[in-house]
Parts: structure tokens; sequence; C-alpha cells
């Protein structure tokens, strides 16, 4: 191969059809799905102090984040960071059907489009200035898998893949593993001498045992290097403090959240049509299970009930192992991607291990059940975009109102000191949100504006409308927040809501009558 034609033409004959399938599938209803984002400029509460931002978060434990968001560049532009991420995820759909050894044309499609439409990625989009970077990570969680299974020796470089993606977020680590629980599964069902499948089985156990230990290695080097320390933010700095002492409430942890999200997340089911159709999955793999159990007589066999109890056990666990790196974790959407490998592994299952005699109805019903599902993603995802557009209008045009009241206040002059709390009062404003029984659980997604901190106020004014606020840090109303003057204010818009007191400008934005 001296030439790009001649690897082009290599790749045409090496590349499995079913990769090149899930590969354009998911690229393209990717970007269908995510233009509405992918195609504006909408910032949310942390995107309003990321414009700009190098992403070296190794207090966070995130390494490699900086090098990943780095192609393109430390700017925000949705549009690039878009493409880049669904390039990534492309590639992601394209091994993990090869891996769970999809065939079916139909099956890769809607596989593909689940992966891509799935709301945590929406949520995602919400913190844009990071996608690409994350969609790295879940690329590389799932290489470090295919690759145990593509090569004999795969587990060594597959420990690298799993490296570096917890090197970018280490939330995608549940996906590896629960990809691994599933390619043991496989190799349990497989043909073969005990000796070979123990082997295989091993093989998983290395490739994490080299990734989490290669990630923590490279980590404490380069945080003694930069002369850092582990931050408290999501208690990382407590990282694998799950192990310990703490145990039990880990793994209590794990349950009452893994069923607490599943069943009433409403995410995986929120509606009527979404829990039918995952109700049918189900049905439609235990009477999979059930087939094959018959026929290779595994009832008779105790390494049956072990695994199966083994299953059930181990499954709320390994989805949730973010528990053990950072036990007071406050765990949203953007962590619960590997959620969607459930309705995924369940199509790839059954499309490849049903009775023959049932093979088309079983064909069939799988098309709809996952046709429906990837399609009820799809409508989630746009209304919580239409919503996170309705949040940045209904934020500018407060902004712009309180802006003009700024200016008009008797004695402001430019770089005027001014203290405020942040928080938009709702009493004076109306609760406009209609998507919150939709979008409930999508961080970054519901709610009526952008506004936290008066920090975010500062930037959102800077970018957004061109203005420069001298706004004091929050201890600088400590004094004043208690007073009975601050407190007989009026919340903004009220006539009352600015005064200049002492040389310094207060502004009262929160419903608080004390």
């Amino acid at each position: 191969m001296q030439n790009p034609s001649q690897i082009w033409e290599w790749l045409k004959l090496h590349i499995k059809k079913n990769c090149k399938l899930a590969f354009l599938a998911a690229f393209i209803i990717g970007v269908l799905v995510h233009a509405p984002i992918m195609l504006s400029d909408i910032p949310n509460h942390d995107g309003l102090d990321s414009l700009y931002f190098d992403q070296n978060m190794i207090t966070s434990g995130r390494w490699f984040l900086t090098i990943a968001c780095g192609f393109s560049s430390y700017f925000t532009v949705p549009w690039l960071i878009g493409l880049l991420g669904m390039l990534f995820l492309a590639l992601a759909a394209a091994a993990l059907v090869d891996f769970l050894e999809v065939e079916q044309s139909w099956a890769v499609i809607v596989i593909s489009g689940m992966l891509v439409a799935f709301p945590a990625l929406a949520s995602t989009f919400a913190y844009v200035f990071t996608l690409d970077g994350y969609m790295m990570a879940l690329l590389f969680a799932v290489l470090s898998v295919w690759c145990v299974k593509k090569w004999k020796k795969g587990f060594v470089i597959g420990g690298v893949f799993l490296a570096f993606s917890m090197g970018i977020y280490q939330s995608y680590l549940p996906f590896a593993v629960l990809l691994s629980i599933y390619g043991v599964l496989m190799i349990f069902i497989s043909s073969g001498t005990l000796k070979e499948k123990f082997s295989g089985i091993l093989k998983y156990l290395y490739m994490g045992i080299i990734g989490v230990a290669g990630y923590y290695i490279i980590l404490q080097i380069l945080l003694k290097l930069q002369g850092k320390e582990l931050a408290n933010y999501q208690g990382i700095d407590g990282m694998g403090a799950g192990l310990g002492g703490g145990i039990l409430s880990s793994v209590k942890s794990m349950y009452v959240d893994f069923f607490g999200f599943t069943f009433g997340g409403n995410v995986l089911m929120n509606n009527v049509f979404s829990t039918v159709v995952l109700a049918l999955l189900v049905f439609a793999t235990l009477v999979t299970v059930f087939t094959l159990c018959v026929q290779k007589k595994w009832y008779k066999s105790l390494w049956f009930y072990a695994v199966l109890v083994l299953l059930v056990v181990g499954i709320p666990v390994a989805t949730n192992l973010i528990f053990v790196i950072s036990p007071n974790v406050t765990y949203h959407l953007l962590m619960r991607y590997q959620w969607v490998l459930f309705p995924i592994c369940m199509v790839a299952f059954v499309a490849r291990y049903a009775p023959d005699k049932y093979k088309g109805a079983s064909e069939w019903l799988l098309l709809l059940c996952s046709g429906v599902l990837a399609f009820n993603f799809v409508v989630t995802d746009q209304i919580a975009y239409s919503n996170l557009e309705k949040k940045y209008e209904k934020t500018y045009a407060y902004c712009l109102r309180l802006l003009d009241r700024i200016e008009q206040t008797e004695g402001y002059y430019p770089g005027i000191p001014v203290a405020m709390v942040g928080v938009v009062g709702d009493e004076q404003f109306p609760i406009t949100d209609l998507t919150n029984h939709v979008t409930s659980n999508m961080i970054g997604m519901t709610g009526d504006n952008l506004l936290y901190t008066s920090t975010n106020y500062k930037l959102f004014m800077k970018a957004y409308l061109g203005a420069t606020l001298n706004i004091l840090p929050a201890e600088a109303m400590a004094e004043m927040y208690y007073s009975e003057e601050y407190v007989a204010m009026d919340s903004f818009p009220g006539e009352n809501s600015i005064k200049i007191i002492d040389g310094v400008m207060y502004i009262k934005t929160e419903n608080v009558n004390r």
C-alpha cells in the first residue's frame, strides 16, 4: 500500500459489509437527528464558561481529555465538534456490530440508530464543548472489547484503549464492562473445550486489569509532574473509596440506582410505546434463552444456573461501576450511556440465536420494537432541543431587559461594582417549560433559563450582549444579603429591584422575602 488509492481499495476489500453499513447508518442518522443543536450556538450554564477552554481536567482524572478535544480546537464550535463526535460514534457503531456479530442489514441499521439517538447523547450536546472528546472515549471503550475478541493477544491493546477511554471520561467504563459480559456469555454459548472457554474469559479480565491499572498509573504520574491533586468535584478525590469500608453502601447504591433509573428514569421507558416494546424485547430474549436451554440441555448443567445467578446479581453492579470510582458522584444522564446496550444486546442476541422456525416472526418483532424505540429516542431528543432553544431565547430576552434597566439606573457607570445572587425569580415570570415530563432527567435540557449564578449573568452578557459587568464574587454579598434593606427590595423586574448603596449596585433577582 504505497498510495491513498491502494489504501482505499484495501479498505473496501477488507472491511465487512455490516461494518460499512453501521458506519454510514450511524453517521447519517446521527447528523440528521442532532442537526438542530449542531447548527445552533446554544450554551448551557457550564458552556458559558467554556466558550474557549483547553479541557485540562487532570484534577478530575481526565488526563487525556485536553488532547481528545484538541482536534476541534478549544473553541465551542458546535458544527465541527458535532461532526467529529458523529464520526467517532459511527466508528464505534461499526466496531459494535462486528463485536456483536450482527449480520442482518435491518438489525445493523436499528442498532446504529439506537446508539446515536439515545438521549444520553442529547444531554451531552448540552455540553457540546466536550462532546467530541467524550465520543472518542466511547469509541475507545468499544474498541477495548473488540480487540479482545479480534486477536489472540488483543487484550493488551484493548487494555490500552480502555485506559485512554477512562483518561478522557471515566463514565464509559461500564459500557466496556457490559460488552465484556456479553462477550463472556457468547463464549459460554459457543462450542469449544472448557479450557478454551476459560482462556477466552480470562482475556476480558486481563484487558480490564491492564486498562484500569494503566489509567491509574498514568494519572498519578501526570498529577506528580504537574504538581496537582485530584479535586473534590463529583467525589473524584475519593477514587476507589467504594472498594473500601463503604463497599456495602456502594453496592446498595448501585442496585437502588439501577432499578430506579431503569424503570423510573423517564429515559428508557418514558411512555406506553417504549414500555411495551421493551417488554416485548425482554420476552423475545427470554424465549430465545429458554429454547437454547432446551436444545442444548443447559438445564442439566450447574454452570447454567450459576451464570444466571451471576448475571442477575452482577448486571446492576457492572452498569453502575461509577459508584466504585466515585462513591459520592451526582449521577446524571451523561454518565448513563451504557443503558442503551440493553435493547441493543437483546436485538443482537435474538437476531442471532432465535430458532429457525421462528426466524421470520422474530425478525419482524425485533425490527418493529427496535424501530419504535429508536424513533422514541429521536422524538425525545427533538423535544429536548426545542426546550433548550427556548431556554436560550428566554434568557437572552431576560438579560436584555435587565441590562437595559442596569444602564438606566441613576448613578450607573461602566465598571461599577455589582452584587447579585444570580438565580432567576419564578414568581415574576411564569414557568413556560412544557417539556419537564419528558426532559426531567436530561441534564442541561430542562428548565426555563440558562442562569444559575452571578457568574452566568456576567458571561452571558459579555458573550451574547457585548456588555461587561463588574460582578463581585459571591462573598461580597454576605454582609448585605441578610440586611433589612436588601430583603425589602423587589425582585426584578420590580421597580425597586436595583439599588446603588455605598457605591455598589445591588440587583435582586430571586424570590426571597425574609
